[in-house]
């Protein structure tokens, strides 16, 4: 306990330390589960994994943050997500192996997630540019991002992570998405410990 940085603090409050503790050990729960329905299942690919992790990382930071005196879930698309201080915490498993979360891009530039960093995640740095045409027609908001406050915040916890080598990084920070290359551009992140020491970070 007592780990947590300067940001954390101002952004968590009295919750930092906990949630410094807490969510990696969730990861490494989900990771763990992951890999024992793979197990389990013995398939020789790893669908899986892939898709147990999807889902069981939801779960376990659900259970684990959801004990936190400040913390309220919500249900958004099926599963439960929680808001602790006003800002909503979401995973992202952003590699498979231990690469720069700055690596971190998502595979739509449309949809749930991408709707999600947008409509809480941080204010662009530089504008699209105005090249006079007309603007591209937004598709229709998802309706469950009705379902979040419009002042709460997003807190990305991304993380890298594979069958064979468990969870090697993981950081947190805020980051708006960049559409033309899906890239995350980070205002800022920071690792979070794994294992009692401190993921690799930049």
């Amino acid at each position: 306990m007592g780990s947590a940085s300067e940001w954390a603090r101002k952004t968590f409050g009295d919750a930092a330390d906990e949630l410094v503790d807490e969510i990696p050990a969730c990861l490494l729960r989900a990771h763990t589960r992951a890999r024992n329905g793979h197990e389990g299942v013995h398939t020789q690919t790893l669908e899986a994994y892939g898709h147990g992790l999807y889902a069981v990382q939801y779960e376990e930071l659900a259970t684990g943050l959801g004990e936190l005196a400040d913390a309220r879930p919500v249900r958004l698309q099926g599963r439960t997500l929680v808001i602790v201080s006003g800002h909503v915490i979401y995973p992202i498993r952003y590699a498979k192996k231990d690469v720069p979360v700055t690596a971190a891009r998502l595979r739509r530039a449309t949809g749930f997630r991408a709707e999600l960093i947008r409509r809480h995640g941080p204010e662009p740095r530089q504008q699209m540019l105005d090249l006079g045409m007309d603007e591209l027609e937004e598709p229709e908001a998802h309706p469950d991002l009705g379902l979040l406050p419009e002042d709460v915040r997003l807190v990305l916890v991304a993380y890298a992570c594979s069958m064979d080598q468990g969870v090697v990084r993981a950081e947190w920070g805020s980051a708006e998405l960049r559409r033309e290359d899906r890239y995350l551009i980070w205002h800022r992140h920071e690792p979070l410990p794994l294992d009692g020491r401190l993921a690799t970070g930049l």
